[in-house]
């Protein structure tokens, strides 16, 4: 039988078997494998499609499907996400004024500092018991992500949210438009003395519906990464320790994480482009 009769029978055209048969398929490159489990060590919560943007904003021109692949291959896929934890609740009823939820999970914006989201989270040191836990509370831009401000310590009182609110009130431009802060119904957020910051600022307030983590998806997202990337594949034998890992961590978080949907940029660094090409 002749090959025009066998390509025939097989359904193949004769320049698909002679391209085929001039390629060469050789084994994945070293470079890219040693890259890969470089990227994995830095990186412990990167999935296949962020370990993608990395590899091509490293210069490699690889698909993600190529990607998933190694990484399954070479047992790099990312399991940090694996572990959940008991959610802290701030909710003590109706102990203040609680504000309508002007967000309604509308998470996304063009503008900076038009809309942020604040929440407060438990952070656990040593063995983990009740009397090793820490709090911690942050303010980000639904921009770009960023943590505008942020603050940890060993009691959620209303003052350990307001401070890092005057942080952000004080870095907050020039806007032609008014900021809008969302949060839970936390009993900190109730607070007259909270509220009334605001309110000077001529900051819209907004809040979760009673029982609703969805609508605060942003800040809860947020805080299962830094867990991720703190406390839930480290042990901290003190508070200090575990101040230390966060302020590193919210470093990282802002200026080396990268993001998907940011197009493969950190927080920061969108932030600085995105003001770039407005100017």
């Amino acid at each position: 039988m002749t090959l025009g009769l066998i390509l025939r029978a097989v359904g193949m055209s004769s320049s698909s078997y002679h391209d085929a048969n001039k390629r060469r398929y050789q084994q994945d490159s070293e470079q890219l494998i040693d890259t890969l489990k470089l990227l994995r060590k830095e990186h412990e919560d990167y999935g296949y499609r962020t370990m993608t943007l990395a590899l091509r904003n490293m210069g490699y021109t690889v698909n993600h499907k190529k990607v998933l692949r190694l990484m399954t291959k070479y047992d790099l896929l990312c399991h940090a996400f694996e572990r959940k934890t008991r959610k802290y609740n701030s909710y003590r009823g109706s102990v203040g004024n609680i504000e309508t939820n002007r967000l309604n999970r509308r998470f996304k914006t063009d503008r900076p500092y038009q809309k942020i989201v604040t929440d407060v989270t438990e952070l656990r040191w040593g063995n983990k018991t009740t009397d090793e836990r820490a709090y911690f509370t942050a303010y980000m831009d639904l921009f770009s992500g960023e943590i505008i401000s942020w603050a940890i310590g060993l009691h959620p009182t209303v003052q350990f949210v307001t401070n890092p609110l005057d942080e952000l009130l004080a870095h907050r431009p020039e806007l032609s438009y008014r900021m809008t802060i969302h949060s839970d119904q936390g009993f900190q957020y109730q607070n007259w003395e909270y509220r009334n910051r605001l309110k000077e600022a001529k900051v819209f307030q907004s809040m979760s519906r009673k029982a609703t983590c969805l609508d605060n998806a942003a800040a809860e997202s947020f805080f299962h990464i830094l867990k991720v990337g703190t406390v839930h594949n480290h042990v901290y034998a003190n508070f200090e320790e575990l101040r230390t890992a966060t302020t590193a961590f919210i470093d990282y978080y802002n200026h080396k994480r990268i993001k998907t949907k940011l197009a493969g940029m950190t927080p920061v660094g969108f932030r600085k482009h995105s003001s770039q090409f407005v100017a």
